[in-house]
């Protein structure tokens, strides 16, 4: 199994990159990914999807620890999910009354992946937009200008929250996944090349296995796209591809 990431400021931010990825083993079994995006109308956006990011490593880390020693308990991978998403808003909800930070600055959305390379089974759930891409299926969450974000549900009983959600795919089969944020969706020509390439991004990033010996594959294809086809993502980009 090997993993691929990319992360890439949009052609029209100047400042920060909004979006972030996190990739972890937990033990030797599980993968965790995440793709995360800030909201660009909200307070320093850039700081909540990496503080997410960070918070995913700690527990990444811990559940590391619990399996190393025998002491976490065997769970499906959608209650492992759960499980993981629960600390994450208990660290979440810490640091928001540590650092009073308001609302306005824990606007991000949420694309996490769970794998159990063991059972070859997983779970993506989405909370926001993005992109899901499971075997060759793709799934695209839209909102709809009706934004999504980790942050409005902070103070939600969580278990009612986790067992509302929709934007949630298990699958029994791990071939070729592919989590990406928004910015997939927004790459338009932003210089002149010489001799146009014609390529369908999405399709390129999610599908295409040219370069898949190299750990870069992802990045060398974001370089083909800008210098071959003079298409760049306007909005920021984060993406993690899995191909067994």
């Amino acid at each position: 199994m090997k993993i691929y990431s990319a992360l890439q400021i949009g052609e029209y931010h100047i400042n920060h990159c909004e979006d972030y990825l996190f990739v972890g083993d937990i033990g030797d079994n599980k993968v965790l990914c995440a793709v995360m995006d800030g909201c660009t109308m909200a307070i320093d956006s850039y700081f909540v999807s990496t503080l997410v990011g960070k918070i995913l490593r700690k527990i990444v880390t811990e559940k590391g620890y619990k399996e190393l020693y025998n002491t976490e308990v065997s769970l499906d991978v959608d209650e492992y999910l759960k499980s993981i998403l629960k600390d994450l808003f208990k660290e979440l909800t810490i640091t928001k009354h540590q650092l009073m930070l308001d609302q306005k600055e824990l606007l991000t959305t949420l694309i996490i992946l769970l794998v159990d390379k063991q059972t070859d089974k997983g779970i993506v759930m989405v909370v926001g937009d993005g992109l899901v891409s499971i075997n060759g299926v793709v799934t695209e969450f839209d909102q709809d200008n009706k934004p999504d974000y980790l942050g409005f549900y902070l103070n939600e009983d969580f278990d009612k929250w986790y067992n509302s959600q929709g934007q949630k795919i298990v699958f029994d089969s791990v071939q070729d996944i592919s989590i990406a944020t928004d910015g997939i969706f927004m790459f338009s020509q932003v210089k002149k090349v010489g001799q146009v390439s014609v390529i369908d991004p999405i399709n390129f990033l999610i599908t295409d296995k040219t370069n898949a010996e190299k750990e870069e594959m992802l990045s060398m294809k974001l370089k083909k796209l800008e210098y071959s086809c003079g298409l760049r993502p306007t909005d920021d980009f984060a993406m993690i591809r899995i191909i067994a």
